[in-house]
């Protein structure tokens, strides 16, 4: 079992920065992948970034340059550092792992991240 705990959204304003913290705990050395997703109304959830396990990591193209994804150095938390907000960045974020053996997926609580002048 993995359980997630997520931080950091609230209301900013177009242009504006927020960084959320996911923290792991529970099973973490079986943790094949960790990340970000978000759902805004009306849409899929989507993959916003994420780790790996080997260390890389992937961004959707709509966040590519404004978001950085980032861990500390037991890899137990990770960060999204969101610059350069949008409305359209508007919606709830969703903490996101995987771990082998077994396989299995666990999501945060998530936390709304409301970009509005």
């Amino acid at each position: 079992q993995v359980q997630l705990v997520e931080s950091g959204g609230g209301l900013v304003q177009p242009g504006g920065s927020l960084r959320l913290s996911c923290a792991a705990s529970g099973s973490i050395s079986r943790i094949n992948s960790m990340g970000w997703y978000r759902q805004a109304p009306g849409k899929q959830r989507e993959l916003v970034a994420a780790f790996q396990r080997d260390g890389t990591t992937n961004y959707a193209d709509s966040v590519k340059g404004r978001f950085t994804i980032s861990r500390d150095s037991a890899g137990n938390t990770v960060y999204l550092q969101m610059s350069s907000l949008k409305p359209e960045d508007t919606a709830v974020y969703y903490c996101n792992t995987i771990t082998f053996l077994p396989r299995r997926e666990y999501w945060g609580q998530g936390t709304q991240v409301t970009v509005s002048s």
